[in-house]
C-alpha cells in the first residue's frame, strides 16, 4: 500500500547523532539505500538484455534482420538510459520541483504533436494508433508523461496541503493539469496508458493527504465513460476474452492463452535459455508485451520468483527511500516515481498470468523498448538523488 506522508512530514528531521553502525559508504552517499537500488537495477538490466535477445532473435529474422537486431538497439537505449540515470543522480531531485511547469509543459507539446492532423509525416499510425515520433529517432512522449505528472502533481500538492479539504480548491487544479496530459493520450489512443498515468497523479495526491472520499466520488462520475470504452471495438473483444478465454482462443483470447501455455511449460526450472518455443510466432509481442511468459517458460517458476524478488526489492528500496526524504516534495516524488515501476510490473505479469485482460504495458527494465527504458532509468537516477540528499541531511547536519 502506497504510505501517505500529509502535512507534517514538509519540516526536514533533524540529524542523528551518529552514523548507524550498518549503513556503509557505497560511493553514492552514506547509507545502503542508493547502492542496493542501483544493484537491483543493473541485475533486472542484465537479465533483462539476456531474455529479451532469446525471445527478439527469431522475430527479428522474421523481418529479414540480424537476430541481435533489437537486443543491440535496446543495449544502445540502455547505455543512454544509464547516461540519464547519472545525471539524475547528480542533479539535486529538488531542481525538479523548479522545473515541474516546464517539464509537463514541453511534455504536452510532444504529446500534441503525436495527436495533430498534419503531422503523420513524423507521427505515423502504427496497428491503429499515433504513439511515436520519429525523426531519425524514436521517442513516445507518453512514456516521459509518467514522469511529468509525478513531478507536476507533487510539486503543487506541496503548496496546496492546506486547501485539500476542498474538493474545488483541492482537488480542481489537479483535475485540470491532469487533463491536459490525459487528454492527447486518450486521442493516440493508448486506455491503458491514459489509465496508468492518471493513477500515478492520484497516488501522489492521495499520498499528501488528499480526501479519499473525492477519490470515490470522481470515481463514480468517470465509471460510466471508462466502461462505454471498454466497450467499443477491440477493447470489448479483449475484456470478453478476459471474462471468458474459451469464447475465442485463436482471436482475441489468442494471446493470454498462448502465454499460460509459455508459463505453463516452463515447470520449476524452465525449458533452457534460448530453448522456449512459444516465441516462434505462438505469443505475439514475445520480446514486449508478453516477455514475462517467455521468463516463465525458459526460466521456469524459479526465474519467474527470481524476478519477483528483483522488483519487489527495488520497491521496497524506492519506498524506503521516499520515507527517508527530507521534505514533503522529495517524499512525493520518490512514492510517485517508486509506484510508477511497481504499478507497470504488476499490471504486466498480471497480464502475462491471465488476471487482467491485455495492457500493452512494458516490463519495465526487462522488455523491448527504449523510451520506457530511458524514462525508467532516469526515474531510479532521481530516487538515487533524494537517497543521497537524505543521507547528507542526516549524517552531514543539513540540507546539502
Amino acid at each position: 500500500m502506497t504510505p501517505r506522508v500529509g502535512r507534517s512530514v514538509s519540516t526536514p528531521r533533524a540529524a542523528p547523532r551518529a552514523p548507524r553502525a550498518a549503513a556503509a559508504d557505497l560511493g553514492l552517499g552514506r547509507g545502503w539505500e542508493a547502492g542496493a537500488l542501483l544493484a537491483v537495477t543493473v541485475a533486472l538490466l542484465v537479465f533483462g538484455l539476456a531474455t529479451l535477445f532469446s525471445a527478439s532473435a527469431y522475430i527479428a529474422q522474421r523481418a529479414q534482420e540480424p537476430g541481435h537486431y533489437y537486443v543491440v538497439r535496446q543495449a544502445v537505449g540502455a547505455t543512454l538510459g544509464l547516461v540519464a540515470l547519472a545525471v539524475c543522480a547528480w542533479m539535486p531531485y529538488d531542481i525538479w520541483r523548479r522545473w515541474s511547469w516546464h517539464v509537463a509543459g514541453a511534455v504536452w507539446v510532444l504529446l500534441l504533436v503525436v495527436v495533430l492532423p498534419g503531422t503523420e509525416a513524423i507521427a505515423p499510425v502504427v496497428k491503429g494508433s499515433r504513439r511515436w515520433i520519429r525523426m531519425g529517432v524514436t521517442l513516445q512522449p507518453s512514456e516521459l508523461a509518467k514522469v511529468a505528472i509525478v513531478v507536476w502533481t507533487a510539486a503543487l500538492a506541496v503548496r496546496k496541503q492546506a486547501e485539500f479539504r476542498s474538493l474545488r480548491r483541492g482537488l480542481g487544479p489537479f483535475l485540470a493539469g491532469w487533463a491536459v496530459l490525459l487528454v492527447p493520450i486518450a486521442l493516440e489512443p493508448d486506455l491503458s496508458t491514459t489509465v496508468l498515468v492518471g493513477l500515478l497523479g492520484v497516488v501522489v495526491v492521495y499520498a499528501a493527504g488528499a480526501r479519499l472520499g473525492h477519490f470515490v466520488f470522481l470515481g463514480l462520475l468517470t465509471l460510466p465513460l471508462l466502461i462505454g470504452q471498454l466497450q467499443e471495438g477491440f477493447r470489448a473483444r479483449r475484456l470478453s476474452a478476459f471474462l471468458d478465454p474459451s469464447a475465442d482462443p485463436s482471436g482475441a483470447g489468442f494471446q493470454v492463452q498462448q502465454s499460460l501455455v509459455a508459463l505453463g511449460s516452463g515447470g520449476l526450472t524452465g525449458v533452457g535459455f534460448g530453448e522456449g518455443r512459444q516465441k516462434f510466432g505462438f505469443v505475439p509481442e514475445a520480446h514486449n508485451d508478453f516477455i514475462f511468459a517467455m521468463i516463465g517458460e525458459e526460466w521456469g517458476l524459479l526465474g519467474v520468483l527470481v524476478t519477483v524478488t528483483l522488483y519487489g526489492l527495488l520497491v521496497l528500496i524506492g519506498f524506503r527511500i521516499a520515507g527517508r526524504a527530507p521534505d514533503l516534495f522529495g517524499q512525493l516524488l520518490g512514492i510517485g516515481l517508486t509506484s510508477m515501476i511497481a504499478l507497470q510490473a504488476v499490471l504486466h505479469m498480471s497480464v502475462g498470468l491471465g488476471l487482467v485482460p491485455p495492457t500493452g504495458l512494458a516490463l519495465p527494465l526487462v522488455s523491448y523498448g527504449r523510451s520506457n527504458l530511458l524514462v525508467t532509468l532516469a526515474a531510479i537516477g532521481i530516487l538515487i538523488s533524494i537517497a543521497r540528499t537524505s543521507e547528507r541531511v542526516y549524517y552531514g547536519g543539513g540540507r546539502a
